[in-house]
């Protein structure tokens, strides 16, 4: 994930200061309370302290603001990055190229659905979730915020990491490298400068979702008829509804999706939306693996559906997660005695979709594409992982909790399918991992290029505090 994703990369609502250099600290120029005469207002001294903002710099026609470039200095030191020059300067530079990716993917008319950017919110969310031990409740007591607080924060910088991804993978698709291209690139290299290769394993899952008790389902399906009678009643709309209750990241739209095409929707899901007819009228209440909709049509185009959704997800008790934690372990038993493999319990025990028709093998899925059943200890799953490095090549993990890759708190065992210490790279060997190094700095050098091409042709105005500089592209200060 690029550093840069985890900052505002939009202007903050509520911004007064709209023109470098402007600075509002009392009542708005031009209403009732404005000075009678220029002279007076000339004299008003405007303390520093009291700037809420500015525009700093400004690429194409976006923003850069002072705030973005403190958030990302200060969220930099919360996580001990160190910078590779003068932080004002490298900070806004760095900021202004995701500008310019930006910039192109609107021309080229990039566009990302609800789902993807819905899916990239939870993925965070997860992980944050795995380091507060598992407890959501804890997440939200750490960063006192709610879940769905946090997903409609996060919005807006999810959806522009997706463009500027996009954005990048559509500039670099043509590039490719071929085996005797790799074998030059490392042909007269110093043995110690050939990469290493970090420990790599290939690992099978097993997991167990904890069955909702009934009452609990009941709850979340009586709360979604609730919902419907309101907005029925015209009490509330449902888009207000969806933005307090929703569990989705799609709340912040007041539940609105975006148009997309029934293929990229869970089949159940789409199957009811596409079915909709009447704007004015509400779905029956559909169950997904996501858990419980209630869902607005809003418009149709051809193959692709905008509606509005509200998502309730039903919650485990500690009892049904010891339940399906005690049906592991009587497995785990069951294969080290050799009564069932793990492979067939993967097959048709494991409640795991992505992993049970592979014999629980798990992929490493790079920028949405399957690459390789290979990881680095950590790209794991951190649960994952924890249970991993203390095992032998066929040994499997005792029962542990982990989230899911669809917000799902579950129950899992683990088996070591294989481990390859870290070793100095070999052509032989680790072809992949030295044709994806040439690869890498070939894309790296094809985008370099294109920003500074870009910047020739892209309006750039900054802050006169900033055009001393040594930025990484000429060109910035025109």
């Amino acid at each position: 994930m690029s550093m840069i994703s985890h900052f505002s990369m939009a202007a903050a609502a509520g911004i007064l200061a709209l023109t470098t250099g402007w600075s509002i600290s009392g009542p708005l120029a031009g209403g009732d309370d404005a000075p009678a005469d220029s002279t007076a207002a000339q004299s008003q001294q405007v303390n520093p302290a009291s700037i809420i903002d500015e525009v700093v710099w400004v690429v194409g026609d976006e923003p850069i603001l002072k705030s973005d470039i403190e958030a990302m200095r200060l969220q930099a030191e919360a996580e001990g990055i160190k910078w590779d020059g003068n932080p004002d300067c490298v900070i806004p530079e760095q900021l202004a190229v995701q500008k310019l990716f930006l910039h192109q993917a609107a021309i080229d008319s990039i566009e990302v659905t609800e789902s993807e950017i819905s899916q990239s919110i939870d993925d965070q969310i997860n992980d944050w979730i795995q380091l507060a031990d598992g407890s959501r409740e804890k997440l939200e007591e750490y960063r006192k915020q709610t879940i769905s607080q946090m997903r409609q924060e996060m919005h807006d910088d999810f959806k522009s990491r997706e463009l500027i991804q996009k954005m990048k993978q559509q500039l670099v698709k043509d590039i490719s490298v071929s085996p005797a291209e790799v074998r030059a690139y490392f042909k007269d290299m110093p043995e110690d400068s050939i990469p290493m290769v970090p420990t790599m394993v290939e690992v099978q899952i097993i997991t167990r979702q904890p069955k909702v008790s009934i009452d609990e389902v009941n709850r979340v399906k009586n709360t979604l008829r609730e919902y419907t009678d309101r907005v029925n009643s015209g009490e509330t709309s449902f888009a207000t509804l969806a933005r307090l209750y929703s569990e989705d990241g799609s709340a912040r739209q007041g539940g609105e999706i975006g148009y997309t095409p029934k293929a990229t929707l869970d089949p159940t899901f789409a199957s009811v939306a596409f079915n909709l007819t009447d704007p004015k009228k509400i779905s029956k209440i559909v169950e997904t693996e996501f858990g419980f909709h209630i869902i607005q049509l809003i418009d149709k185009r051809g193959e692709r559906i905008n509606v509005r959704h509200i998502l309730l997800k039903p919650r485990v008790t500690r009892e049904d997660i010891d339940k399906a934690s005690q049906q592991l372990d009587t497995l785990a038993n069951d294969i080290r005695e050799g009564k069932v493999t793990f492979d067939d319990a993967a097959t048709y025990v494991s409640d795991d979709k992505d992993t049970k028709s592979n014999h629980g093998v798990m992929a490493n899925v790079i920028n949405g594409m399957v690459r390789t059943s290979k990881f680095r200890m950590q790209d794991l799953p951190t649960e994952v992982a924890r249970a991993v490095e203390s095992l032998q090549v066929g040994e499997l993990s005792k029962p542990f909790e982990m989230i899911n890759s669809r917000g799902k708190k579950v129950c899992a065992i683990v088996k070591l399918k294989s481990r390859v210490d870290s070793h100095r790279a070999t052509i032989t060997e680790d072809f992949q991992t030295l044709k994806d190094i040439v690869l890498g700095k070939r894309r790296e050098q094809m985008l370099n290029d294109w920003v500074a091409t870009k910047l020739k042709n892209t309006y750039v105005r900054m802050n006169d505090n900033y055009k001393d500089c040594e930025f990484q592209y000429k060109g910035w200060v025109k």
